[in-house]
């Protein structure tokens, strides 16, 4: 029998969020010059800002925006820059996009800018292993935080060192970094959780968390999973030796999104928001029967 998935209510600045009822899709906004995924394509305030947009009108639920890569073998950026390129997009944004906005970021001092911009989530991929005042600023300035695991650096995570128990591995990570976001005073009620596919993990590793998504949602905290495009999918997806490139890995993240959906994910963190929306849909009435009385 499928796992039930448990109700979250979320307290943001501005509303509160349900989670569990229906899947929530996170659109991707990558303001680098180097995103695997875009290759610096929304690097333009402008450009940016029109594809936030184009992401609600898709169907997205949330935005999370980003002005550092983490994708295996990125190189880190100072705070400054990050904030150059976020500020100006945040801002833009303020008043035009009525989905909230959430700041992906491994800083402090950025996290607290980018609430004061407008957002209204934190998402610290280090799982406050880089900077744990991060935990302090989303207490203070009393906003959710995503938690995510990482195992080692953007630059190396993906040179070997893998956890020979992936799933021990992560749920003791994520132990961690609930403990310091609790001690901080950030509310139970305010963590999010994120396994960290594709962040320090071998390829299988990452099919195998995806499996045992439901032992991760016994932390009791509600999950996001993002698995959108990334290596792994490449790697199942191959032809004549060569990993599909990140453009034709769509269907692949289709069926992990729709598998970690099943499994108990309540959001997921997508680039292709129109394609995703639908996948969720369906998935959500094998999920809920409530959704799928009257069709």
């Amino acid at each position: 029998m499928r796992p039930g998935r448990k109700t979250f209510r979320l307290k943001l600045l501005s509303r509160t969020l349900v989670l569990g009822e229906h899947t929530l899709v996170m659109g991707v906004l990558n303001v680098t010059p180097d995103s695997f995924s875009n290759r610096g394509k929304f690097l333009d305030p402008v450009a940016a800002i029109e594809h936030a947009l184009a992401m609600e009108a898709a169907g997205a639920d949330l935005l999370d925006v980003g002005g550092e890569s983490t994708r295996p073998g990125s190189q880190e950026v100072q705070a400054s820059e990050e904030l150059d390129r976020i500020l100006p997009v945040l801002e833009g944004l303020r008043g035009h996009l009525k989905i909230p906005i959430s700041a992906d970021t491994r800083r402090s001092t950025v996290a607290e800018l980018a609430v004061r911009a407008g957002a209204e989530i934190i998402n610290d991929v280090s799982g406050l292993k880089n900077d744990p005042r991060i935990a302090e600023v989303a207490a203070s300035c009393r906003v959710p935080i995503i938690l995510m695991h990482m195992r080692g650096e953007p630059r190396t995570m993906q040179k070997g060192g893998f956890a020979r128990d992936v799933l021990k591995d992560v749920l003791a990570g994520l132990r961690r970094s609930i403990s310091i976001a609790r001690k901080a005073g950030v509310a139970n009620s305010q963590v999010i959780l994120d396994p960290g596919i594709g962040f320090g993990k071998s390829f299988a590793q990452n099919y195998e968390l995806l499996e045992k998504l439901p032992q991760l949602a016994k932390l009791g905290y509600p999950l996001l999973v993002g698995t959108s495009r990334k290596g792994f999918l490449g790697a199942a997806l191959a032809r004549d030796g060569k990993p599909a490139p990140p453009e034709d890995r769509l269907w692949g993240t289709a069926a992990t999104v729709t598998a970690a959906i099943l499994d108990g994910a309540h959001i997921v963190r997508v680039h292709d928001v129109a394609e995703m929306v639908q996948v969720a849909r369906v998935a959500d009435c094998l999920v809920n029967p409530s959704l799928r009385r009257g069709l």
